[in-house]
């Protein structure tokens, strides 16, 4: 998978170098296929996040969206002409993105970004997904994946899907973009949020600080650990009982942190699958779970949090069952069911 995006990124890397479009940097996996666990027992979905820097001339600006309608962190891409004057020339007759953008548009034939994948100077997620997948879809022959397997786009708004096979197997690429927030291992991506997410809400997410901590515990902890097939047989069986796996990742990565690695061999799995549970339950009845990264200060050194990330108060993530209590009953009967 990895080996493919890093294809399709250099070879649109090599087509883009003289136009304003956003810089397409190198990939990172995340999710479960890429931390060593997955809920699905059919088709493998990987995800990867490809961060996007501004191109020459352009600056990004991210906006804290302060709309408590809508959940979590959400942030906008402001993006602005950058001004390229010498300082002793300011004023005077020199090109500059900002000073003279139609200048610059007629000369080397090509529109600044905010002409092409921007609403009302923000950058869109919608006209970003679409610009990617044009670019994936009218270069994929000259990959030398092309010569064995078939590409196909699946529908998506806010990421770039693909679905790859050949003769004995299949499996899918979930693209999805983001901006490095303050060169941490937060980005700001264009993940999913609800159907009503406005197409300029850049949702903060935590899955490469997430992937981060899952490789950091691969080397901590003994080589038959179990806490990979412990949270592969929760979040498998959750899966089908309409529970939130995200839920249960947390309370999985919690106990990881707190329970020395060393007890993670196989012969505790039962203990640890148990203490699990137990957690799960008590967070149910208490209506009550800690997001594992916002707020955490604890984290292991290379895992880098924006000081407003690590200082934040950490959101409830059953802050839902709280306010309804026909979602927490059935929530408590999912529960009762595993």
């Amino acid at each position: 998978t990895m080996a493919l995006i890093d294809n399709f990124i250099t070879v649109l890397r090599r087509a883009l170098s003289r136009t304003f479009y956003p810089v397409l940097q190198q990939a990172i996996g995340i999710g479960s296929a890429f931390e060593g666990w997955t809920a699905r027992e059919e088709e493998v979905v990987y995800q990867v996040l490809v961060p996007l820097t501004p191109p020459l001339g352009h600056l990004f600006h991210l906006e804290r969206d302060t709309d408590q309608q809508k959940p979590g962190r959400n942030f906008r891409v402001r993006v602005e002409l950058e001004c390229r004057c010498p300082r002793e020339y300011q004023g005077m007759n020199m090109l500059c993105f900002q000073h003279h953008p139609d200048v610059i548009r007629r000369t080397t034939q090509q529109p600044n970004l905010l002409d092409t994948l921007c609403t009302d100077s923000y950058l869109d997620v919608k006209k970003t997904v679409r610009w990617f997948c044009t670019l994936v879809g009218a270069s994929w022959q000259r990959l030398p994946q092309s010569r064995s397997w078939h590409l196909v786009l699946l529908p998506s708004k806010r990421s770039c899907n693909l679905r790859l096979t050949n003769s004995q197997e299949s499996f899918q690429v979930k693209v999805l973009f983001g901006v490095r927030r303050h060169a941490s291992d937060i980005f700001i991506s264009s993940r999913y949020r609800g159907a009503h997410t406005p197409s300029t809400m850049w949702p903060e997410s935590y899955a490469v600080a997430e992937t981060k901590f899952f490789r950091h515990m691969a080397r901590e902890a003994p080589q038959d650990s179990s806490h990979l097939k412990c949270l592969q047989l929760l979040a498998r069986v959750l899966a089908r009982k309409d529970f939130s796996i995200h839920s249960i990742k947390t309370i999985v990565m919690r106990l990881m942190h707190t329970v020395p690695a060393s007890q993670w061999h196989r012969r505790h799995f039962l203990l640890q699958l148990s203490d699990a549970l137990e957690q799960l339950r008590v967070s149910l009845e208490e209506k009550h779970l800690e997001h594992f990264i916002v707020g955490n200060q604890t984290l292991p050194e290379e895992i880098r949090l924006p000081p407003d990330v690590q200082r934040a108060k950490p959101p409830n993530l059953f802050h839902g069952l709280a306010q309804d209590a026909a979602a927490h009953s059935q929530a408590m009967q999912a529960y009762l069911d595993l």
